[in-house]
């Protein structure tokens, strides 16, 4: 018995817990850097992965990193946006993470606590799965106020950049103001003063979901400039194309819960048209699973 368990023991004792959470250091140092450095110049679109498949395929076609999407991953779980809790969020960003090379940037929301230190302690349990980035939100969840008022919100993201700057990660920190989504009477204006002063807070990317009017999107960029803007393109404002936003000095595109939406379109629109009309046709349109067979092989 004993000499039939000393190759695990070797196996073990090879496998340094201290040495594995240095490579896992350092993966994410490099992925933080290769994300951070995506930023510099130019514009990028940064896709919405809702599970493993799509990221694996998101991946396999030639985008340069992936974004996690809160509501993409709520709907897959039969939750609302924003219903899934912490934990069960930081394992699906940590099966993300662990599931494709790329960069990832996790959807934290408004980092699941309403108080700074609260933020930063959960901040430090995302950092833990592997991330380049991650955001946080000023939007409460609530009716009555939306947004975290001005002073406690600034210092939220204050929290996250010290949790951040003490893990040595180099993750890049996006600040995410949600006047738009949550109908604020003047968005833009709330958007740039919070924007400004996330800036100065710390967070290294500006994003206001929400915004579809070029000159508001160029005000925001001027305003937070020299820090890149993200822009959320989506079914509101899909009229907006990768060059127009590149023009405007946009650095980085995301489309939030956009392609989980679309699958949830067709799915819809397919079993309605079996139980309404008993008819089959919008199964035509298919993906070939013989393709997926082969994107998925290397998983197996």
């Amino acid at each position: 018995m004993r000499d039939s368990l000393r190759p695990f023991t070797r196996l073990a004792l090879a496998l340094d817990p201290h040495k594995i959470c240095d490579m896992n250091s350092a993966k994410q140092a490099a992925a933080a850097a290769k994300f951070r450095a995506m930023h510099q110049s130019g514009c990028f679109v940064i896709p919405n992965p809702w599970d493993i498949g799509t990221a694996i395929y998101l991946q396999r076609l030639g985008f340069k990193a992936l974004a996690t999407t809160s509501a993409g991953f709520a709907f897959s779980r039969g939750q609302r946006d924003g219903g899934v809790p912490r934990d069960e969020m930081l394992a699906h960003i940590r099966e993300i993470v662990g599931g494709t090379a790329l960069p990832v940037n996790a959807d934290f929301q408004s980092g699941y606590a309403d108080e700074p230190e609260g933020v930063a302690a959960n901040v430090r349990l995302c950092l833990a799965t592997g991330v380049a980035g991650l955001s946080i939100e000023d939007s409460t969840g609530q009716a009555d106020p939306p947004l975290y008022q001005k002073e406690l919100a600034v210092a939220r993201i204050r929290a996250a950049r010290s949790a951040i700057d003490a893990s040595k990660t180099g993750v890049l920190l996006t600040g995410r103001c949600e006047a738009w989504l949550v109908g604020d009477p003047n968005p833009l204006h709330t958007a740039l003063e919070r924007l400004a002063a996330y800036s100065e807070a710390g967070a290294d990317c500006l994003y206001a979901p929400g915004v579809r009017n070029p000159d508001e999107i160029a005000q925001i960029v001027k305003t937070v400039a020299p820090n890149p803007v993200n822009v959320l393109v989506s079914g509101f404002n899909h009229q907006l194309s990768l060059s127009q936003l590149a023009d405007l000095g946009v650095r980085r595109i995301s489309v939030g819960s956009g392609l989980a939406l679309v699958a949830w379109g067709a799915f819809l629109r397919a079993a309605q048209d079996i139980k309404t009309n008993g008819t089959f046709n919008l199964l035509a349109n298919n993906a070939a699973s013989a393709g997926l067979n082969e994107l998925f092989q290397e998983k197996s």
